[in-house]
Parts: C-alpha cells; structure tokens; sequence
C-alpha cells in the first residue's frame, strides 16, 4: 500500500489582478473575468524564477510543516512543461539543492493537468516494487512565461505555482486504485509548436482559429472548445472507471477535488455527472489554473479548512494538454494536516 504522508504548495509573490488585467483589456470587465473563469487574482512567477525554483520551496515548506529530513527521502519526481534545462532533469538539480542523498533517483516527467495524479500512480509503483519507500512527487510550472501579451483569455485563467507531496509507505491518506488515459490525436489542441526538437527556430507565424482567437507558433495555444468537448467526453467515462476499479458507490463518495481548469467547465462538468454541489470543490479564485499543481493545491486547502476529515473518499482526477487524464480514490485514514 502506499500513502500521502505530507502536502505543501508555493505560490509566487508576484500577483496579477483582474483590476490590473482589464486596465490593459478594457473591452473586459472584473465581473465578467470572475464571472466566466471563476478567478479574481493569479500569481506570476517572477522572471527569472524558474519552475526549479518554485518546486524546492514547494518542498523545503513541506519539509518544515511536517519536520521531515530531506535525508529519508529516496527518490524524487518533477512534474513539468518548462523545465530549467533542456537536460539535465530539473529533478536531479532539486536533489542537489534539497539535500536529498546521492543514492535517492531523481527524474522529471512531462505532463500538464494530468500530472499530480501520474505522479502519485508512479509514486505508488515504485513504493508497490521496493524500489523506494519515500517518494517526493513534485509539480511545477510557469505557463504565463507561454503566453502571448494579448492573450487575453488564458492570461485571465492561468497562474503559477508548485506543490509538494509525499508519497510513503505509511500517512494520513490510502492511495487507491488507478484510471490512466491518453489520445495524442488531440496533441495540437493545447500546444507550444516552437523551441522544442521538431521546430527549434521561432517562425514569427500567427494564424486565427474558429473561435477568432489568434494562435501564435512561439506561444502557448489552446483550443478552448476542443478542450472543453474532450473533457465532457473523457471525465465522465473516467468516473465510472474509478469507482469500478475501488469498488465504491458513489453515494460513499465524500468530495471530488478535480483539476481546477476554470469555473465553467467544473461547473459544466459537476452538472453532467450529476454530483452534489456540496461535496464538489472549486476554487480557483485566488490562485487561478496552476495546470499540474491544482489538485494537490486543492487537498491541502481542503485539509487546511477542516473540508477533509479522517474516514472520508475523496475522488481526485486531471484532464487536459496531452491530450491525456488520470484519476484515483483517496482514503483518508487519520487525521490530515
């Protein structure tokens, strides 16, 4: 069996606000920002703080929270879309800079809104073959460093963050069973065409999609609708997957803390699967799409305000950039802090 044993977040102190946002798009206004998305303020990453950066402090708090040494720490994952590096792994600098022993392994994986849950089934696997007993599954990301300036509308939704999580062989939450999915198909709908090893060179190129949103080669695109219609198709089948796989009824659910995309589309999707509003979580308001990080920013918020007690399932799921989503049940079998 494994665990979640700690949970921490860090979020950036540079903060942008929507009165700050509709200064620069005054065809907007504050209520319709909050409105639509569900946000009122994000954090920015500074610039020259690097995803690295941001998960070390995401670590070194959990590390303080908890009183845990880096020392018992065997093996570390980062979740990323922006590493520090090309190569070598951002992981393997968090290790250095954590003081993690040289005998731990170290890795980063590429993976957006899906990327806490593939952590924490990684985390699982290694616990579940002895390879490790102590797994710290880091997630971090810069997207707004992505985003074109006149894109207005993922400018609003997204901000940056990191979090913490501690996997082990013993904690306050039982991990369950796993739902994993992927469709490459739909790779264009949320991407970065250029920088990488299929296109190196920036190409200066734009281009208007269907929605009359403008799609720059050299930055951030998402297909806002394509997303959308992916995620009320994949979400719902994903539910059934989950709770087939835990043997759970649904009324033995106690909360839902999905992946916090934006206030219309939890709302689009809490309605279509039918869930109790009470016991499904949305709060993007002060931290906005933090893309991997949502979900576990989300838990300890829960824990932080007594939302979560000991005896509750909680059924955590992400979806989006890949295309790809993942969910689990989590078992809270002591008290969380």
């Amino acid at each position: 069996m494994a665990f979640i044993k700690a949970l921490s977040y860090y979020l950036p102190e540079r903060v942008l606000t929507n009165e700050q946002l509709v200064a620069e798009f005054p065809e907007w206004s504050i209520e319709k920002v909050a409105q639509k998305v569900g946000v009122n303020s994000r954090h920015l990453a500074a610039e020259d703080e690097t995803p690295g950066d941001m998960a070390v402090k995401a670590a070194q708090k959990l590390f303080a929270e908890y009183n845990i040494s880096p020392k018992d720490i065997d093996f570390v994952m980062l979740c990323t879309q922006s590493p520090d590096y090309f190569l070598p792994s951002t992981a393997c600098i968090i290790q250095h800079k954590l003081g993690i022993p040289t005998s731990a392994g170290a890795f980063d994986y590429n993976l957006g809104c899906s990327g806490c849950i593939y952590g924490l089934a990684m985390a699982k696997g290694l616990i579940a073959a002895g390879i490790a007993h102590n797994v710290l599954v880091l997630t971090a990301e810069t997207y707004n460093k992505y985003l074109h300036p006149s894109d207005k509308s993922n400018r609003s939704i997204f901000g940056d963050g990191a979090a913490a999580c501690l996997v082990s062989t013993s904690g306050f939450a039982e991990i369950g069973n796993f739902s994993l999915g992927t469709d490459g198909s739909g790779a264009e709908k949320l991407i970065v065409k250029t920088g990488a090893a299929r296109c190196k060179q920036p190409t200066g190129l734009s281009t208007v999609d269907d929605e009359g949103h403008t799609r720059y080669d050299d930055y951030l695109y998402m297909d806002g609708g394509g997303i959308f219609n992916f995620t009320l198709e994949a979400v719902p089948a994903m539910m059934k997957d989950i709770l087939a796989k835990n043997d759970i009824a649904p009324e033995n659910i106690d909360l839902y803390v999905f992946h916090q995309a934006n206030k219309f589309m939890l709302n689009t999707i809490r309605k279509v699967c039918v869930l109790p509003k009470d016991k499904f979580y949305v709060n993007l308001e002060e931290t906005g799409n933090t893309v991997s990080s949502t979900v576990l920013i989300g838990l300890k918020q829960c824990i932080s305000n007594q939302a979560i007690t000991a005896g509750m399932n909680v059924m955590i799921s992400g979806f989006g950039v890949g295309l790809s989503w993942g969910g689990t049940m989590l078992h809270f079998t002591d008290t969380p802090r």
